[in-house]
């Protein structure tokens, strides 16, 4: 049945391009899972990774070394469905053949909360912004995805959907938050400089 299906790798990899007005100065980042670590979908690198890029397409300046504070999402709530596994009877009973007319087999759904916390190079917390997100991936031939990648996409697509909730309040807050960021870069950062990436 995989090979009948749509690919995940696109909404997996994708970051939608809504750049704030006025973008934070670069900052470290870091993830805590909370609850989704406990999924059997998500990778144990996708929030980091999900953070990363939306960091860099959206909310921050790019940087080579410095940076003025830190970043860290946080997911404080998760719940996982699997919906409509009642018609997975009666499709086997079809023979599947509702599926392949895109009929979903069964839908996976994730809801969370997740927050991002901003710091200063003191670490001290200026702001915690908070979204909810929604995920959804249909299991079906042609018109969904696969029953090994739905789990993952739907997670995905859920943590997606909370940073781009949260999004509009960093866009608000960014004014107060770039004066107290610039004011002090932090010391021995992680990130790599463009020298030590070119050497990959």
């Amino acid at each position: 049945m995989a090979g009948g299906c749509k690919s995940a790798k696109v909404p997996l990899a994708a970051t939608p391009f809504a750049p704030l007005h006025e973008r934070l100065p670069p900052l470290e980042t870091a993830a805590d899972p909370g609850p989704l670590a406990l999924s059997d979908g998500i990778l144990p690198e996708d929030p980091l990774r999900l953070l990363t890029n939306e960091l860099q397409r959206n909310l921050a300046e790019p940087t080579d070394s410095a940076t003025y504070g830190y970043v860290r999402l946080v997911i404080t709530q998760a719940a996982e469905r699997r919906l409509n596994r009642g018609l997975q009877a009666l499709q086997m009973t079809l023979l599947l053949t509702p599926t392949f007319l895109g009929v979903p087999l069964e839908t996976y759904q994730t809801d969370l909360t997740a927050e991002l916390q901003i710091s200063d190079a003191q670490g001290h917390l200026l702001g915690t912004y908070a979204g909810k997100g929604r995920g959804r991936a249909r299991v079906a031939m042609y018109h969904g995805y696969a029953q090994k990648n739905a789990p993952r996409l739907a997670d995905v697509l859920a943590l997606r959907d909370a940073l781009a909730h949260i999004r509009p309040q960093l866009d608000t807050a960014a004014a107060r938050l770039r004066p107290l960021l610039l004011a002090h870069p932090v010391d021995n950062p992680t990130l790599p400089t463009t020298a030590a990436r070119g050497r990959r």
